[in-house]
């Protein structure tokens, strides 16, 4: 697993907390806030493997024999790198979240590499014809969901950067006989796609993984069309989660260390030009933060 930048070790942040400290602990690369921005290259990293890690597993555990007992590492279903294993940790996460009638849309394996926080689909209001984008999506449940929403007419894209989530995403929408159906490498803070050119931008539990939110947010704003949707579960951190719980790189993994408090996100989805911003606790999955549901609509033009 690569190693994050120390300077935003919890030991550095306490030290750097002053305006005057920040330059001499962090140089030119620290932010506005308390501490060192985070490395985006590195928290990148670290989350690409974490992700890579759980696709190999999700695929060895579907490949083993009728009845066979998968590997130790393989997810099961309602497990997932999202908090599992981190202090203070509950859930749900993963395929657990999704009833019976959902999970019949899509491949087993799909769901046995499901690692969200909640079920974006279920709040989209997804309609024939649309296009859909889905922010980090993983082994393609929620993109598998969503074109059959959107039916034959309409388009589901998946964007994500790893490799081996993106093929284990095209051999379930194969498995699925989905063809309205597309998955792209990319990056969340640098969408691969035109401006205005999506009806709605889903995702699950992964907006809190990336080491500039606000920039993909924006980015989601500006793939938007006007009238566009934004439909997203995401982890929200309580306004009084401590500076170490924060800080601690390694947790930004388990979806709670950095995740925006509901007045951030609101703020930063705002900036973005989103309007009519709702955002509902669902449940908690940490003792300092909890799953929501997030919504905003791009004002028409």
């Amino acid at each position: 697993m690569a190693e994050l930048n120390t300077c935003c070790a919890p030991s550095a942040q306490a030290s750097c907390c002053e305006p005057e400290a920040k330059s001499e602990c962090c140089g030119e690369h620290h932010g506005s806030g308390c501490g060192c921005a985070a490395d985006v290259s590195a928290v990148r990293e670290v989350v690409r493997e974490r992700y890579a890690a759980a696709a190999t597993a999700a695929t060895a555990a579907t490949s083993t024999t009728a009845g066979a007992t998968a590997t130790a590492d393989a997810p099961g279903r309602g497990d997932a790198p999202c908090c599992g294993g981190e202090p203070g940790c509950g859930g749900p996460f993963g395929a657990g979240l999704y009833d019976a009638a959902l999970g019949q849309e899509v491949p087993e394996e799909a769901l046995n590499a499901s690692l969200g926080c909640g079920v974006p689909t279920a709040v989209a209001d997804l309609h024939e014809g649309e296009v859909v984008l889905d922010l980090g999506s993983g082994a393609g449940t929620d993109v598998l969901i969503s074109a059959r929403r959107v039916g034959a007419t309409g388009r589901a894209i998946g964007l994500d950067m790893t490799d081996e989530m993106l093929a284990l995403a095209r051999r379930n929408a194969a498995a699925a006989g989905v063809g309205n159906v597309e998955f792209v490498k990319g990056y969340i803070e640098e969408l691969p796609l035109p401006d205005a050119s999506v009806d709605v931008v889903i995702s699950n539990c992964v907006i809190n993984l990336s080491g500039d939110k606000r920039t993909a947010i924006r980015e989601a704003a500006r793939v938007l069309r006007p009238g566009g949707r934004f439909a997203v579960s995401d982890v929200i951190a309580d306004e009084d989660m401590d500076e170490a719980t924060r800080a601690s790189m390694a947790a930004w993994t388990g979806c709670i260390a950095g995740a925006l408090t509901r007045r951030e996100f609101e703020d930063a989805l705002s900036e973005a030009g989103l309007r009519d911003i709702e955002i509902r606790e669902i449940h908690r999955v940490h003792e300092h933060a909890g799953s929501a549901l997030i919504r905003a609509r791009k004002p028409a033009a």
